[in-house]
């Protein structure tokens, strides 16, 4: 089901496109913090819109941000199999898993204190503590290609496995259970905790939103476009917005599976991760050199 609604979206240019925004979160500094893919770098959009940027090994491929329990924004170095650790203030630090080519990407809070990650090489689940300590915890299958994760609301973390065609659950002592998708070769990559209590996630390969609850039930929603590869998905109020990867937009979705969405102003840029800023709007990677700010309008 779909329906008409507007937006108003502007778009801020990094100081060099080619450095590939990807990843993007709310810092506790009350800026957005955001990843440069290919520039190995790490972004800061203050308020005002002034960015500041802090460089990395410039082939580290950083890629997932988000705030951490301690103040600090910690992020994926999937290049360079790192996870780090960025102050406010601009102090880092890097820890590499125990596993070579372990290929880090997602990255959340776990309600234990500790962050939480997946090893897309290595088909791991990884938990890290403030001061760096790495755990890493096996997964049923191999090749599962976990890829984004978060904490559910039963405490324990629940993750897309891309090419296992699941969603996972793993509790805080590395038990992990895997969901299978109704819908054949989905490939789940983005995963958010919804306002409803349940896990909702995107199928990047069959053009679809869908929806898990803690006891395993599974829901589906096609997209208009079912080709438009969906890939990150946020929380924002009573619904659930994300990006449209394959075709240049934002979507939303509410409660009851209505979806609308939106054309981004540049073609072809490329939106890769969401955000709720901390202004209320939504705030886009695009992967071609821009950070989108989506503001919805109200609606009933």
């Amino acid at each position: 089901m779909a329906r008409e609604t507007n937006v108003e979206i502007r778009e801020h240019e990094v100081p060099d496109p080619a450095d590939g925004p990807y990843g993007i979160t709310a810092g506790p500094d009350g800026a957005l913090w955001f990843t440069l893919v290919h520039g190995g770098q790490i972004g800061r959009l203050a308020p005002g819109g002034e960015i500041t940027i802090h460089r990395l090994d410039p082939d580290s491929g950083p890629t997932i941000i988000t705030a951490g329990p301690d103040g600090a924004l910690w992020f994926t170095e999937h290049r360079a199999h790192r996870i780090g650790r960025l102050t406010t203030e601009g102090g880092l630090a890097e820890f590499a898993p125990p596993t070579p080519q372990a290929g880090p990407y997602g990255l959340t809070a776990g309600a234990d204190g500790a962050m939480w990650f997946t090893e897309i090489g290595a088909g791991r689940i990884g938990r890290i503590t403030a001061e760096g300590e790495i755990t890493e915890f096996g997964l049923p299958v191999a090749g599962a290609f976990p890829s984004m994760i978060t904490a559910g609301p039963d405490d324990a973390m629940w993750f897309t496995a891309n090419q296992a065609n699941a969603i996972g659950r793993m509790s805080v002592d590395g038990v992990a259970v895997l969901h299978e998708l109704p819908t054949e070769a989905a490939a789940p990559v983005g995963l958010a905790l919804g306002p409803d209590g349940a896990l909702w996630f995107t199928e990047i390969g069959a053009g679809q939103i869908g929806r898990i609850t803690a006891d395993g039930a599974i829901s589906e929603f096609p997209l208009p476009d079912r080709a438009s590869r969906p890939h990150a998905i946020v929380a924002r109020g009573d619904e659930l917005w994300f990006t449209e990867w394959g075709a240049n937009r934002v979507g939303r979705i509410d409660l009851d599976g209505r979806i609308d969405v939106h054309e981004l102003p540049t073609p072809n840029s490329e939106p890769h991760g969401i955000t709720v800023g901390w202004d209320g709007a939504l705030w886009v990677a695009l992967e071609t050199g821009a950070l989108a700010r989506v503001a919805p309008e109200s609606h009933g």
